[in-house]
């Protein structure tokens, strides 16, 4: 016996007559015996109240109703809810409570052998031979056969399954369809005992086969696998929640109604005949004497089975509590739970163990105790950690008030429960792992708490409702349970814990994914404590995202910049190479943009050198001030800040200001400079080579718009860079100039021309004006005029600024005694009407509106070297771009006309073709002029009929001899004066129109 759910206590013995039947109704008991009276008893002790239920009391005969039944009475039912009593005796009889007058007798019924009563519908079935028969109760004292079945064989046990009906027949078991008479088989009974059919208050069958009973749904479809096994075969069986009770040969057995299905009591009496259940207990029938068993209270039995360790059957019973006593049953249910959760923990049941510790709703420092290697925060919430839950004192006295369950009993297990403290145990990764499971089920509704708790206090500071509220030794927590936990903030400090203690078993079960995860969302971890457990153990992605979770960006820049550094080296490990580079400091970085950019200018200078593109993509897509970033760099890395405006200019060029363009060309300048001047003082300084710093100068000042060329024209050499310098008197629209050098100093005609196509190239695309020719009449004139270009270089270089006088001087002697190249010398001779062709075809120049070619100084001969091959070429590339009447002006008369084949060949056969277009381009012309003149003679001929019936379209006034027009369709007519004024509305509202505008 595993505990008391039912006291035996004996109503009635020494009856005279053999007890078939027991029954009973209210207080009173029903007995029908083997001679066919009925013997009703009642309590011998008189009730101070009025009681509807049997009582433990010993039963005293108040009348016997001889002649009852002329048979023995076999069964006996009360229909409360009707106040009938069902007999089975010869047939079925119904009498009137309580006086017993007869109401019905169904003669039908004779020699019936089984029944089965639907209260709720008012339908009595019942079983004669191989008949099933159907009655109605129809309100009053009368019954009404509904339908009559037959069945293949004698039925044994019969019951209502919904609107069916369940029989138990000798070898099988069968639903009777009562809407068609169909039978459906189930399986087949049993071989030892006969077939037995009980109806469960769930609506489901428990069909006997032998000692096992089987449940089956209305429809005789197997509802489990689990059996629910009698010691012996039963021959009754009466339900009581949560109990199934059954009479066997030689004992009652009684069993909970819930797999496994144990045992929970056997009461042994002897001869028992009948099982019946009463309103409040389960009546036992023996030959002449009455037993019942009555339940014991549902706190005594919950008392009972904790203390023998049977916790699930007492977490069920906690469930038939009264539901006005719900806070009570909670607080069993939980000091159960804890205590099946503590015994289960101490037995290696981990996992379950937990599962009892969430139901229990127990603070999770209570589960934390158990693990003394865990760290926790420092808080008031954490209790004694040996401390068990106890059965409170209003729990206990609901057990003992309801029951007579021992006192002594109670208290001795709560004193030992209490005493028994819990064993260190060292921890396993069975006990972690079932611990993460049971802080993971915890956390959501504790994080939801806190993150609650927290956004109130945020509301409640701004709308100034608590200031002064708190003390200033106190401090607050943000939302995200960052900082310091708040003295006053309880679900907080609750997260704090779970949190903390969920990483610390995370990291000890190896699972450090979990972990970061975990820290990557809302948490409130303790930061002192995990930062110290993750170092030690060399979690450092969790660790970095415990340090960002918390706004901690110094700490974690500094942490991903040390493994960055590590994994560099030959001595870090394989793994940290694989995870931790530069570029990840660069992700951390990018959110922290807009909020902080100071700190990622700081930090990324960390990652410049080793990864410029990242990082500048980083400055770009962050929104970070360009200036701002320059100047920072400029300070602290001025090394990178000409590799960081390079990246800028690659990526997007309309984002880099002109001053960064200007400083990035200064930066370049500066290099070339520096180049410059250490190969100068080793005297291997060449100005026609170009090393890479030269040609990305180079680059940048052709490529570049944004600088001051003013400046970076000071700054040059005044004996080297002469390529720079051209470029940057371009730049100035000093083309003369830039062209002198390309001429006379670098010796390089290929490069004068190609400046002069840059030049003609670009003012092509200009939206004003037509293409300019006067860029290469201007390097032509250099070429027949070297000396008086040399003058003009001296001239404007002084009013540029670039060199100081006697700078001057040594420029333009150098530029004088410099030869042409290939050695070719000749005579300038003056060319007729030179100053005329330069006055009148000049006029237009690039030059800041003046013309490159200077007509104010005929070119002088004798003294000065002809470049005449230069000049040959150059009108033989370039015909269609020159002016040929003005070119053929600057020329010197001993041209010979040969030589300029190349040139006026291409260039007459050009303007004849242009000449014979344009003569086509006329006549096609003149003859769409005729064609539209001879259109409108046309239109000028048409004949407008107007009679004495034609109508105004205006005024719909006939026209009469008035004056009139006709629109263009030649149809319409209208008078004048309407024409004019239609015209004159029109231009009003036109005028109106513009005026709302």
């Amino acid at each position: 016996m595993v505990h008391n759910a039912y006291d035996s206590f004996q109503l009635l013995t020494n009856c005279p007559a053999r007890i078939d039947a027991v029954e009973s109704h209210n207080s009173k008991l029903f007995a029908g015996c083997y001679d066919g009276s009925l013997r009703i008893y009642s309590p011998q002790s008189p009730s101070s109240s009025s009681s509807d239920e049997l009582r433990q009391d010993s039963y005293l005969l108040e009348t016997t109703v001889t002649g009852f039944a002329k048979k023995p009475i076999v069964a006996m039912k009360v229909l409360a809810s009707r106040e009938l009593l069902l007999s089975l005796s010869e047939s079925i009889a119904f009498h009137k409570l309580p006086n017993l007058e007869t109401v019905a007798v169904i003669t039908k019924a004779k020699g019936a052998n089984a029944y089965s009563w639907d209260d709720r519908r008012g339908f009595l079935c019942f079983s004669r031979q191989k008949r099933v028969c159907v009655f109605k109760h129809d309100g009053g004292g009368g019954f009404v056969e509904v339908r009559d079945y037959g069945v293949p064989d004698t039925v044994k046990s019969i019951s209502w399954c919904g609107e069916n009906i369940c029989l138990g027949i000798r070898k099988e078991y069968v639903i009777l369809n009562t809407a068609n008479g169909t039978l459906s088989e189930v399986f087949p009974s049993g071989r030892v005992a006969p077939p037995l059919v009980t109806f469960l208050p769930s609506g489901e069958l428990l069909l006997g086969k032998d000692n096992i009973g089987v449940f089956v749904d209305q429809n005789g479809k197997l509802l489990q696998t689990e059996r629910l096994c009698w010691s012996e075969a039963p021959t009754a069986i009466v339900i009581q929640n949560p109990y199934a009770i059954a009479l066997l040969p030689r004992r009652v057995e009684v069993r909970l109604l819930r797999s496994p299905y144990p045992l929970i009591q056997t009461i042994v009496l002897q001869n028992i005949r009948h099982l019946v259940k009463s309103n409040n207990a389960v009546m036992v029938g023996l030959d002449n004497s009455v037993h019942a068993l009555f339940p014991v209270s549902i706190g005594a039995q919950i008392v009972q089975l904790t203390a023998s360790g049977n916790f699930e059957e007492a977490l069920a019973l906690c469930k038939l509590l009264p539901s006005e006593e719900s806070s009570l049953r909670a607080a069993k249910e939980s000091s159960i739970h804890t205590r099946f959760a503590h015994y289960l923990f101490e037995n290696g049941s981990y996992e379950e163990a937990m599962e009892h510790f969430l139901a229990s709703q127990v603070d999770i420092t209570h589960v934390l105790s158990m693990y003394p290697s865990i760290t926790l925060p420092k808080t008031t919430m954490i209790p004694p950690p040996d401390k068990m839950l106890d059965i409170s004192g209003e729990e206990a006295s609901l057990s003992r008030g309801s029951s007579g369950f021992s006192d002594d009993m109670e208290s001795s297990f709560l004193e030992s429960e209490g005493n028994a403290a819990l064993e260190s145990k060292k921890m396993s990764h069975n006990t972690l792992m079932a611990l993460i499971k049971y802080l993971q089920k915890k956390r959501p509704s504790i994080i939801e708490k806190a993150t609650s708790e927290g956004t109130e206090e945020v509301i409640s500071d701004a709308v100034g409702k608590t200031y002064g509220a708190y003390d200033s030794s106190k401090t607050k927590k943000s939302n995200k349970g960052r900082g310091t936990i708040s003295l006053n903030s309880g679900a907080r400090e609750m997260a704090a814990i779970l949190d903390t203690a969920l990483l610390q078993a995370l990291l000890h079960t190896g699972q450090s994914g979990a972990s970061v995860e975990l820290l990557k969302g809302v948490n409130y971890c303790d930061v002192k404590i995990c930062e110290e457990i993750l170092m030690k153990s060399k979690s450092y992605s969790a660790l970095l995202e415990l340090f960002k979770s918390n706004s901690m960006h110094h700490e974690a820049l500094k942490l991903l910049n040390q493994l960055s550094e590590e994994s560099k080296s030959n001595q870090s490990q394989t793994d940290v190479k694989q995870i931790f580079s530069p570029e990840l400091i660069i992700e951390y970085l990018k959110p922290l943009c807009r909020t902080d950019p100071m700190l990622v200018l700081e930090y990324s200078m960390l990652v410049l050198e080793s990864c410029p593109t990242q990082t500048i993509d980083l400055f770009l897509s962050g929104n970070i001030s360009a200036d701002l970033v320059n100047s920072y760099l400029k300070q602290h890395a001025p090394n990178m800040q000409g590799r960081y405006l390079e990246l800028m200019m690659a990526m997007n060029e309309t984002a880099v200001s002109g001053n960064l363009q200007n400083e990035m060309v200064q930066i370049y300048l500066s290099e070339v400079l520096d180049l410059h001047a250490a190969l100068s003082a080793q005297q291997k300084w060449d100005d026609k080579d170009h090393p890479p710093e030269r040609k990305k100068l180079l680059s940048a000042l052709e490529n570049i718009s944004g600088y001051n060329p003013q400046t970076l024209l000071k700054r040059l050499p005044r004996d080297a860079l002469y390529e720079e310098r051209a470029v940057i008197l371009g730049k100035m629209n000093q083309h003369e100039l830039a062209l002198s050098i390309y001429v006379h100093k670098l010796h390089a005609p290929d490069l004068a021309l190609a400046y002069c196509d840059r030049i003609y190239e670009s003012v092509s695309f200009l939206p004003s004006g037509k293409p300019s020719s006067n860029i290469y009449l201007t390097l032509l004139q250099i070429y027949l005029n070297p000396k008086k270009s040399a003058k003009d270089f001296a001239k404007r270089i002084v009013a540029l600024g670039s060199f100081e006088s006697s700078d001057t001087t040594k420029m333009m002697e150098s530029v004088l005694s410099s030869k042409v190249k290939g050695g070719r010398s000749k005579k300038i001779v003056a060319i007729e009407g030179a100053e005329d062709m330069l006055r009148a075809g000049l006029s237009s120049s690039t030059d800041s509106g003046r013309s490159d070619v200077d007509a104010e100084e005929p070119m002088e001969e004798g003294n000065s070297t002809v470049m005449i091959s230069e000049v040959l070429d150059l009108l033989s590339q370039r015909w269609e771009r020159i002016n040929g009447a003005q070119a053929l002006k600057l020329l010197p008369r001993e041209t010979k006309l040969q030589n300029l084949l190349p040139f006026l060949a291409p260039l007459l056969r050009n303007s004849s073709e242009a000449h014979r277009n344009y003569s086509v381009i006329k006549s096609l012309r003149q003859s769409e002029n005729l064609q539209v003149k001879e259109e409108l003679y046309k239109h000028r001929k048409g004949v407008v009929q107007v009679t004495s019936d034609s109508m105004c379209s205006l005024c719909n006034k006939k026209i009469g001899a008035s004056v009139f027009a006709v629109y263009p369709n030649g149809k319409t007519l209208v008078h004048f004066v309407c024409f004019k004024d239609s015209q004159g509305m029109k231009a009003v509202s036109k005028t109106s129109q513009g005026r709302r505008r």
